[in-house]
């Protein structure tokens, strides 16, 4: 996760570097909130998991959840 949070700062970086700041600091903005939204997706998803591995919720409530945090994200 570190490391995926480092590359987006990096990619943030070259772009506000390059001819136009204003576009490369909306692109960088724009890429730091993606990776938030995907990091909480991430955390949902990890309690989720947990929550039915230790039989918190049930096999329904978990596709429902799932599907709910799936909807919202790109990478899952």
């Amino acid at each position: 996760m570190k490391r995926y949070l480092a590359l987006l700062f990096l990619i943030g970086l070259g772009f506000s570097q390059s001819g136009c700041a204003f576009l490369g600091g909306a692109a960088a903005g724009t890429l730091a909130t993606g990776a938030g939204y995907e990091i909480n997706n991430k955390r949902q998803m990890d309690q989720l998991e947990d929550d039915y591995k230790n039989e918190r919720i049930s096999r329904q409530e978990y596709e429902s959840r799932k599907r709910q945090i799936e909807s919202g994200s790109i990478i899952y």
